[in-house]
């Protein structure tokens, strides 16, 4: 503790008026007193070569606080900067097994079903101060193709801006169903799409807002079929591809973070179709309105949706109909059609310490039912379903397109992941 000159005065008075009263309770002794005199007179003298030394001490401390001062940044300027956020990566992945049953298959009935891998994964997720990354890659027994990739910047806390692969904007999110085997939505390109562009994501309060450019799809090559996303594909007759799309996505939710929410919304998207025939530009467009429903153990899924392509085939190629394309291979979609949804979904409670969770649903899409459960045991998750159609594709010789096989087909499948 340094003493200054001020406190070192007040000291001594107070040092003085002490041995004063005490001087003054005892008998007058004239030797002592002088005595005590010289004391202080020695002390005093000490005192001021102290005093001399802490203002020398006084005068080096600030010269060395003003140089230091000037080498860095001011006080207040660092905290005005946030604080530095280390990099953070995290990889993961998963390998995933499938066993199905069809009774519109010979072959597959005479062996009481079939059994495989299905796939195997590996995603990477982090980021560096406001920068994110995310990314994930697939193989299939049959391919081999990228599912999404991006690099993000987060404005704050409630936006942020993602450039590559990245997930469509559009209806229900993050799925419109609760099984593996998704939907109508899904088989059109209206559901789970990735396509190469930009997003502005952004959240106030119960509103959620997200818009979208999207130069073209995922792949940027629209004959190879090796992809996760059905997109429009330049194979077979009518050559075209999705280019130049823009997506608006906006929902609110009621009763947001309460045990009874309701998330109401409308998406829309309209771009190009380019015809490598032709040359020419047509068009295409989507909308969507949705509702997510999630009471207690219950969540309920609503959504109608219209969608329309205009391609500019050449002479001689009909335009009723499109060529979507994913999982290598193709198949036709009328060119216009209104598709709805009605999903529900009751999570069980779980009275066994092995197990998780157990969500059982019944997803409707439009002549495509499937009823089923999700069972989650740790890393391992595992979803039984049997699906029913009706003229749908990979379902029998269901089509998308009209005509095609008007019966119901059945599908028993069990996927059994393992996720790390």
């Amino acid at each position: 503790m340094r003493m200054r000159p001020t406190q070192l005065t007040a000291f001594l008075s107070l040092l003085l008026l002490v041995r004063t009263g005490a001087a003054a309770q005892a008998a007058p002794d004239l030797q002592q007193m002088q005595q005590e005199l010289r004391q202080l007179k020695a002390q005093l003298a000490e005192m001021a070569r102290l005093k001399q030394q802490v203002q020398a001490l006084e005068t080096q401390i600030n010269q060395l606080e003003q140089s230091q001062a000037k080498s860095r940044p001011d006080a207040s300027a660092r905290q005005e900067q946030p604080p530095k956020k280390e990099k953070r990566l995290k990889l993961g992945g998963a390998i995933r097994f499938n066993y199905f049953y069809k009774n519109y298959d010979t072959a597959v009935k005479a062996k009481h079903g079939q059994s495989g891998l299905d796939l195997f994964r590996i995603n990477a997720d982090g980021g560096y101060r406001n920068w994110l990354f995310s990314a994930e890659y697939r193989w299939y027994p049959y391919m081999q193709t990228i599912h999404h990739g991006w690099i993000g910047y987060k404005f704050n806390d409630h936006s942020q801006l993602q450039a590559g692969i990245t997930k469509v904007p559009f209806g229900l999110l993050p799925y419109a169903a609760h099984n593996y085997w998704f939907g109508v939505p899904y088989y059109v390109g209206l559901a789970d799409n990735y396509d190469t562009g930009v997003k502005y994501l952004r959240t106030s309060g119960p509103w959620d807002l997200r818009l979208a450019f999207f130069k073209n799809g995922e792949l940027g090559d629209s004959s190879n079929l090796d992809r996760y996303s059905f997109d429009v594909v330049s194979v077979g007759p009518g050559k075209n591809e999705q280019t130049n799309q823009f997506n608006a996505r906006l929902a609110y939710t009621f009763g947001r973070d309460t045990s009874c929410s309701n998330e109401v919304g409308a998406s829309l998207l309209r771009g190009s179709l380019y015809s490598l025939d032709t040359g020419k530009n047509g068009s295409h467009w989507a909308a969507a309105a949705h509702l997510d429903s999630r009471c207690g153990r219950w969540n309920v899924q609503l959504e109608a949706a219209r969608y329309h392509f205009s391609p500019r085939n050449p002479a001689g190629v009909s335009d009723r109909t499109v060529r979507l394309g994913a999982f290598a291979t193709s198949y036709d979609v009328a060119s216009a059609g209104t598709l709805g949804v009605f999903n529900v979904a009751y999570n069980l409670p779980v009275h066994w310490q092995s197990i998780d969770q157990i969500t059982c649903y019944n997803d409707y899409k439009s002549q495509l039912n499937t009823t089923g459960c999700a069972i989650g045991i740790g890393p391992l998750f595992t979803y039984i379903d049997i699906i029913r159609a009706n003229n749908m594709v990979f379902l029998g010789n269901g089509s998308l397109a009209g005509g095609g096989d008007q019966g119901w087909n059945t599908r028993f499948n069990i996927n059994v992941g393992y996720y790390f």
